[in-house]
């Protein structure tokens, strides 16, 4: 099987890039991040608040996160409830921050990842995947941008929903995230020391897409 392996920064259009990378390629894209946005929903659901000051090992013990494939899209299953729609909240996304932090539940979805891997030629992307997830990925992209460009980005996303926001706060945001990724304790956010590194800081998203199969075309056997 053909693993990719797609790490970086917040705003750097991962989550866009990957899932279309893989379509192009015929892969199955993974989204680390649904995994644990439905962890964090489940902890929500059972009135825990982000201190997680909880039985975090009892509650995953008695916990059920499956991914199933509909029509070529991922959609993500709580205790065999389909919540792929519930876990896009605000809420769900601060839990999911929570969550993240705390080894065990790291450690629980750990396997379900590799095991997905293992079975699939996958597009897969996070913080880690390259460094913790998938150490022997076929091919590892750092995918990057400056600080700069990736709050542009974001701010003219914001803006398009017509969220009241300064580009200030959007960029202070960024490089808060960006520090906040790359020191916490639990699999820190870093390049893998055999990953290619693609910066699409001068980049539209038509030329971040074209390189980024550029990179997987004539690093992998596809």
């Amino acid at each position: 099987m053909i693993s990719i392996a797609i790490d970086g920064p917040a705003g750097a259009g991962k989550s866009t890039l990957s899932r279309k990378t893989a379509e192009n390629i015929g892969f199955i894209y993974v989204d680390t991040g649904a995994l644990y946005r439905t962890v964090g929903l489940k902890f929500s659901r059972l009135g825990a608040d982000t201190n997680l000051c909880c039985d975090i090992e009892g509650i995953l013990a008695d916990t059920t996160v499956d991914i199933r494939f509909v029509d070529g899209e991922q959609r993500v299953f709580l205790d065999g409830e389909d919540v792929s729609d519930d876990i896009r909240t605000p809420a769900a996304s601060m839990m999911a921050s929570a969550v993240s932090a705390k080894p065990p539940v790291r450690a629980f979805l750990l396997e379900m990842q590799r095991k997905l891997a293992r079975e699939n030629n996958v597009v897969m992307d996070g913080r880690d995947i390259g460094t913790v997830v998938l150490p022997n990925a076929t091919v590892k992209i750092y995918l990057t941008a400056s600080a700069e460009a990736r709050a542009q980005r974001r701010y003219k996303e914001l803006m398009d929903k017509g969220t009241t926001v300064t580009f200030k706060e959007v960029y202070d945001d960024m490089v808060q995230r960006d520090y906040n990724d790359m020191h916490r304790e639990i699999a820190p956010l870093k390049q893998a020391d055999d990953a290619i590194v693609a910066d699409t800081t001068e980049c539209n998203l038509e030329e971040s897409l074209a390189l980024l199969l550029k990179i997987v075309k004539e690093n992998a056997d596809i």
